[in-house]
């Protein structure tokens, strides 16, 4: 990995372009043949698409070493793209790495170079079996408040290993090239920024430079490919990721209530911090509503994985679809989006809404959640089932006049599931667990069966005879 760095550094340095931020991450999936697969995913964006592929890449993006994927442009402001590295992991030792080069867009705060460091603990955790995942974020180039309006913008912060996450302003020489935060917000260590309303003569952009960090919950031992061990305590920093953007101050709106000049979101709108899971090749739709009353909605902006899919289908509704490929199995996913709208010569854009989309391996349940609510949860479940192995397969749907399988024994081998609720999946594991385990038990299964849906959304069933 430090070669392909020390690449970018040498790219990134060799012109200017205004520079809108960078956000990067690594993830490892389990175990298969040969080590953990792992992914690095750099987010670069620049004031152009062409601007991202002439730092990153030179005088072009058409080699296999490196290939920029867009995730979004928006026309004379800013243009976000992905890279991915993939490698295999069997227990590297801790490394850091970054790189600087070109301009800032122009910012209030006096920042002209970018600099970036990452850390990447890469041991073999004791408590998960496999290498640390860092914490999981993204964010779109510019994030945009009026200068009298109050907003509370909270960061995506989702670590699939479940530790801690904190972040800090880019506080040495290493993370940043001038380190001055923006004076017109404020950063609290639970990733939550505070914008409280402003003069005029404060209006404009500021250049914002973040680091987020996962920390240890608890005494954890790290093992390397050539077997040496090392421990990591409670409070130690794991992981280091950048995030940066432009925060943008615009002139004031004719009012700060939601719905009415600032777009408000509504239902079926996924809540902020939704776990979202599927499975690979199923077909996600992410549907977004909302409303202005004195303005115009205009568009949806978002920061996701390149190949999510935008539509519109009416005034204020919007849909993200996604379909997840073998690549993207096993990881986890942040979606983060606003809706934007326009008054007179005003922009005007909603709260930042991010998801998280968990992509199975295999075809266990897929359950979407929507923040925690008291609703029911309904299911469409189809089951695939089996004789032992000399005998066919009988598929069985859901359908009210299929016919009834032959006697057993039966044995799951494929479950796939499709589950609509506004419940939590963090909170109401119990709920949806019974609800699966009275699908299988009316298609013969027996009774004595135990349900677990497990962190990764990945479902387990048991005999318990």
């Amino acid at each position: 990995m430090l070669s392909s760095v020390l690449l970018l550094l040498l790219l990134i340095s060799g012109s200017q372009a205004d520079y809108y931020g960078f956000v990067y991450s690594y993830s490892a999936k389990d175990l298969q043949a040969g080590g953990f697969p792992t992914v690095a995913r750099y987010l670069y964006s620049f004031s152009t698409c062409a601007e991202v592929d002439a730092q990153v890449c030179g005088n072009g993006c058409n080699f296999s070493e490196i290939t920029l994927n867009k995730i979004q442009e928006i026309s004379g402001e800013w243009c976000q793209k992905e890279r991915l590295v993939t490698s295999v992991n069997n227990g590297s030792q801790l490394s850091q790495f970054g790189f600087s080069g070109g301009n800032w867009t122009d910012n209030r705060n006096g920042i002209a170079s970018f600099r970036v460091q990452m850390q990447d603990e890469g041991g073999i955790r004791s408590d998960t079996g496999k290498p640390n995942t860092s914490p999981l974020t993204t964010v779109l180039p510019v994030l945009r408040v009026p200068s009298n309006c109050q907003r509370n913008i909270s960061l995506l912060a989702f670590d699939p290993d479940g530790d801690e996450i904190r972040c800090r302003d880019a506080q040495n020489a290493s993370e940043c090239d001038v380190c001055t935060p923006a004076p017109v917000i404020d950063l609290s260590s639970s990733c939550a920024l505070t914008f409280s309303p402003t003069s005029s003569s404060n209006e404009g952009s500021y250049a914002v430079q973040l680091m987020m960090e996962d920390v240890a919950g608890q005494t954890i031992t790290l093992t390397q490919a050539n077997g040496g061990m090392s421990q990591r305590y409670t409070g130690d920093v794991l992981n280091k990721i950048p995030v940066q953007f432009v925060f943008k101050v615009d002139p004031v709106a004719p009012s700060c209530t939601e719905g009415v000049y600032l777009p408000r979101f509504l239902p079926p709108t996924p809540d902020n911090g939704a776990k979202i899971s599927t499975t690979i090749n199923q077909t996600l739709e992410i549907t977004v509503r909302a409303e202005a009353s004195q303005s115009e909605i205009t568009d949806l902006l978002f920061s996701g994985p390149y190949n999510v899919i935008r539509s519109e289908s009416g005034s204020g509704t919007f849909t993200l679809t996604w379909t997840p490929s073998d690549s993207e199995g096993g990881l986890s996913h942040p979606i983060c989006f606003v809706v934007r709208a326009n008054f007179s010569s005003s922009v005007l854009t909603s709260d930042l809404r991010c998801v998280v989309v968990t992509v199975a391996e295999n075809s266990a349940a897929a359950v979407t959640t929507t923040g925690p609510t008291t609703s029911t949860p309904t299911a469409a479940v189809g089951i695939t089932t089996a004789r032992p192995p000399t005998t066919s397969t009988t598929s069985i749907s859901t359908a009210a006049n299929q016919t009834t399988p032959e006697p057993g024994p039966y044995y799951v081998i494929a479950l796939n599931a499709k589950i609509s609720a506004t419940v939590s999946l963090i909170n109401d594991k119990e709920a949806l667990a019974q609800l699966i385990k009275e699908e299988l038990i009316s298609y013969g299964l027996p009774q004595t069966i135990s349900i677990r849906i497990l962190s990764s959304g990945s479902l387990e069933v048991k005999n318990a005879t």
